[in-house]
């Protein structure tokens, strides 16, 4: 199977090559964003620093702890997936995707649960028995809320991206030994999981640091 090169593409590598710096750009985008709430986190902590401790005591760590450890072996999955097709071993790529799509769904699951937790607990902005009585600790839920919610949305692309490069490898609908394809998509997978081992100190380590 030859992969078919798109106009205005004189070859395949240029064609390749772009499909690359377009997906550099888009990251370094996310990045932004990201960091805009990163700074604002920090700006909202300096201000109330009691109140970020105590309101980050009251997050689930035990299942955020769990999640951090579903994504970094998703992490590693989609590392040997990306691995496999670059040696030419589709069935080991299958796998690959397999698992990482697994290990994604399982760590929506995980958190679906956490979220069911906060709000029986009432930790969320505008609660009528928010558990923390000291201001600035509705503003860390609520960048708790906003910032998880975010990742979820992100991750929730990355297991669509999975599932349908897993259909085509499968069906052999591109030639996936000679794109960039499984790379583009590595690199994607590997910044939601960047992004949550950043989030995972700041969201649920607070309070408990030290």
């Amino acid at each position: 199977m030859t992969e078919a090169r798109h106009d205005p593409f004189h070859d395949i590598a240029r064609q390749r090559h772009a499909a690359e710096l377009g997906l550099w750009v888009f990251l370094a985008s996310e990045l932004v964003f990201f960091g805009g709430l990163f700074v604002t986190y920090g700006l909202y902590r300096y201000a109330y620093p009691s109140a970020f401790e105590a309101a980050g005591a009251e997050t689930a760590i035990w299942l955020g702890t769990i999640n951090t450890a579903i994504l970094l072996t998703s992490s590693a999955t989609m590392a040997a997936a990306v691995w496999a097709g670059e040696a030419g071993h589709k069935r080991h790529v299958l796998i690959g995707l397999a698992l990482t799509a697994l290990l994604g769904l399982t760590f929506m699951g995980v958190k679906g649960v956490e979220y069911y937790k906060d709000i029986s607990e009432s930790l969320y902005p505008g609660a009528a028995d928010f558990p923390v009585d000291m201001p600035g600790a509705q503003v860390f839920v609520g960048l708790y809320w906003a910032m998880t919610g975010v990742h979820a949305v992100h991750l929730s692309i990355g297991l669509v991206a999975v599932a349908i490069t897993l259909w085509r490898v499968r069906a052999e609908r591109f030639d996936w030994q000679n794109t960039a394809l499984l790379h583009v998509l590595g690199l994607y997978w590997h910044l939601i999981d960047l992004i949550w081992i950043v989030l995972y100190p700041l969201l649920y380590l607070m309070g408990r640091s030290l």
